[in-house]
């Protein structure tokens, strides 16, 4: 699909990615923008959406200071939002990284926060969003989750629980939001190569073998013995966003080369 097709598609959309600092989000904020998209995107750490502004410098670009883990943030986000541009076309729910590590690894205050900013984070800026989509018109929703809801680590006990959670949520949502003419859609990213997938290595290299230099043998572990690159897991929310994808909804589309379904008997 040429990149003067798709540009078709998101021309003067309003498009809003939280946690698109950094890491996939940042991602999507590239190619929303080069796509000829408006872009709001939101984070906690206001130096690094200073950086983001200052790298991009577009005036389709809008930064705005606000922790999804708080309801009235979520709120005064989307005001901002509205005030700008008058209206929401695309939901990406990106930001939040629950901790990895067993049930004792993880204390009850961190796996508390860790929820608060995914999964009550994306459930808060659904239910934010979802009526003005439906007064709007229509839009779409995309929940960026990940594997562990698949795959049920007990090494990652906390965020594979919420991330199972956050897939029943999107399927619930999206088995009936095209009545609305919103769709609900889920990917399922497995290890992508940004900071948070060689932090979590390291973390097991150190726990399983007591050697943190051990964590780049761990990546070698996964399909083509690397992670995900960025893009191609941002490509395909871009795709899913488009009315390419109209009849996808309350279903997930896993993007792990195959990790979630290695199964065996032995």
């Amino acid at each position: 699909m040429c990149k003067l097709k798709l540009m078709a598609d998101y021309k003067d959309k309003i498009v809003v990615i939280t946690g698109g600092s950094d890491g996939i989000g940042k991602a999507l904020v590239a190619q929303f923008l080069a796509l000829g998209a408006k872009v709001a995107t939101c984070g906690r750490t206001q130096s690094k959406l200073d950086d983001l502004a200052r790298e991009f410098n577009s005036p389709n670009l809008l930064v705005i200071t606000a922790d999804v883990s708080q309801q009235s943030d979520c709120t005064s986000f989307i005001e901002k939002v509205v005030s700008q541009w008058g209206t929401i076309d695309i939901l990406i729910n990106n930001a939040g990284a629950i901790p990895s590590g067993d049930l004792w690894d993880v204390d009850q205050d961190s796996w508390r926060k860790g929820w608060d900013l995914k999964v009550y984070g994306y459930v808060g800026m659904c239910r934010a969003f979802y009526t003005k989509m439906k007064n709007a018109g229509g839009g779409v929703i995309i929940n960026n989750i990940g594997n562990g809801g698949e795959v049920l680590d007990p090494k990652y006990i906390a965020g594979a629980s919420g991330n199972a959670s956050l897939m029943g949520f999107t399927r619930a949502l999206g088995a009936f939001s095209l009545d609305d003419n919103i769709r609900v859609v889920g990917v399922n990213p497995g290890p992508v190569d940004t900071d948070r997938i060689y932090n979590m290595l390291k973390k097991r290299a150190i726990k399983d073998h007591g050697d943190e230099s051990r964590a780049r043998d761990l990546a070698k572990g996964y399909p083509l013995e690397r992670p995900a690159h960025k893009h191609e897991v941002s490509d395909i929310i871009v795709f899913l966003s488009s009315y390419r994808s109209g009849y996808v909804s309350g279903t997930i589309v896993t993007v792990d080369g195959g990790i979630a379904s290695r199964r065996s008997i032995i």
